[in-house]
């Protein structure tokens, strides 16, 4: 069935099908084991139960989603050997020693303290406990670091030289992992993870402040939760437009893919809003869009002329619809948290925050956005950088292995039945587990006082004037 089919189509997609699978498990523990270095912080300095309780919800979820982690990411590390070959054969004395970094270093670290962090609290004592905590949530960190220093290279490479068999060898290796792009690609990821794992932190929240249950816990969540995004999603815009002007610099083929502009315009380019690229006319087909607000955007200067598509050779261009759509779906869903920020913000000032059912609602709804978000920007990120693996030097078409599509076509097929079992039953367990919030241990605050046998009223109230306090 996979005779008529393309071996370097299948391996392309393949690698995407893995690696968009991957990559939401990693955005998604990079913020959670922060969030739970902050969650223990401030139990040690406060001493409310809640932040610990908080801890001991989210550390199994945590659990649950590193683990995926790593056993997605093993399975990509195997395709450079079999769909990707030349590559690693070529690109490996400077890759390679990368990723091996980021295993005896990252890995080792996160998976060293691993264990203390899931099951030593009661053995090891609080501070040693939350140390255990700080180095998971740093080596995630590091981790990050190092698998962004190889992607970044191979967008914008330096620091190598070519020997005689064409292999790329490291001539400076500061150059290499501090390359052009690698800080603003580094920046934009990290916060990406946050507010990925801010705005699921912040569903979850909501879901239960809807249901009534845990009050306490689902309030603080969602507070906590509220804050980030408010902080850091317009942090992320403003990082966006530096990673942005950095690309255009560097790789300005892509920013062409990414603004629609086919043409070029010496008198200021017009920002498209949307429209339907059309790569057989190389024209955006029904374009709404703004003249010279992208000349403003991109060279701050409403007549700068830009340069379009039809500058770079046909052969060179990168996939045009993909990398325009997906750009605005990131785009969008950006100023989506960025508005969700601004009307929890508002919501406070107004004392209406824990009561507002429409913001508890579309924090709901936002819950994914972060995982859509960051697929769509690394769609954007890889795809346009084709036809290129290392850009401007290697081309992708010469980085395949010698291999026949049905070989290629039958391990997509069993990647695709294998991840939707297995990770799909992991991301329904995890989906079981936020959805099931333990209720505060003296019951809903709005019950009235508990009238058990041996417990007065008197602490229940003392518990509802702690999450008033907490609430104002």
């Amino acid at each position: 069935m996979f005779e008529n089919l393309d071996a370097l189509v299948l391996a392309r997609f393949q690698f995407a099908f893995t690696v968009s699978f991957h990559i939401i498990f990693p955005a998604f523990s990079i913020g959670l084991a922060s969030y739970l270095a902050v969650l223990q912080g401030l139990w040690l300095w406060t001493k409310k139960e809640v932040y610990i309780e908080l801890f001991d919800f989210w550390k199994t979820i945590f659990a649950l989603a590193f683990g995926m982690g790593v056993v997605s990411g093993i399975v990509m590390s195997y395709q450079f050997g079999t769909n990707w070959s030349v590559f690693s054969d070529k690109a490996g004395p400077v890759i390679g020693p990368l990723m091996g970094y980021e295993v005896l270093s990252a890995f080792f670290l996160e998976a060293g303290f691993l264990g203390v962090m899931l099951f030593g609290r009661h053995r090891v004592g609080p501070r040693l406990h939350f140390f255990a905590t700080l180095m998971v949530a740093f080596g995630t960190l590091m981790s990050a670091t190092w698998i962004l220093a190889v992607n970044s290279w191979m967008q914008t490479p330096q620091g190598f030289g070519m020997n005689e068999a064409g292999q790329f060898v490291p001539e400076d290796w500061w150059a290499i992992i501090f390359n052009p792009s690698f800080p603003y690609r580094l920046v934009h990821m990290v916060l990406a993870a946050y507010l990925t794992t801010a705005l699921v932190v912040g569903a979850v929240g909501a879901l239960h402040l809807l249901r009534h249950t845990s009050p306490l816990r689902a309030g603080t969540m969602f507070s906590m939760a509220m804050w980030m995004l408010t902080i850091v999603a317009p942090l992320q815009i403003l990082a966006g437009d530096m990673h942005g002007l950095n690309t255009l610099e560097h790789q300005p083929t892509k920013v062409m893919a990414m603004e629609g502009h086919y043409e070029s315009h010496p008198d200021g380019g017009p920002l498209i809003l949307f429209g339907i690229p059309n790569p057989d006319e190389n024209r955006v087909d029904y374009a709404i869009e703004i003249p010279k607000l992208s000349s403003l955007i991109l060279k701050h200067d409403l007549n700068a002329p830009l340069p379009g598509l039809d500058t770079v050779p046909e052969e060179l261009h990168p996939p045009v619809p993909i990398v325009f759509w997906s750009f605005r779906i990131m785009i969008l869903l950006g100023f989506s948290m960025l508005g969700l920020g601004l009307w929890s913000l508002w919501c406070r000032r107004r004392g209406t925050f824990y009561q507002s059912d429409g913001l508890h609602r579309a924090a709901l709804v936002m819950g994914p956005a972060g995982f859509i978000a960051v697929l769509a920007g690394w769609v954007t990120t890889e795809v346009g950088r084709q036809p290129f693996t290392v850009y401007g030097h290697l081309l992708t078409a010469d980085s395949v292995s010698p291999i026949s599509a049905p070989a290629v076509g039958s391990s997509l097929v069993a990647f695709i039945i294998v991840y939707f079992l297995v990770f799909g039953a992991g991301t329904f367990y995890i989906l079981r587990l936020i959805s099931r919030l333990p209720r505060d241990p003296l019951g809903d605050l709005d019950e009235g006082p508990i009238r058990t046998a041996g417990i007065t009223p008197a602490p229940h109230l003392a518990r509802k004037q702690e999450y008033d306090h907490h609430g104002n």
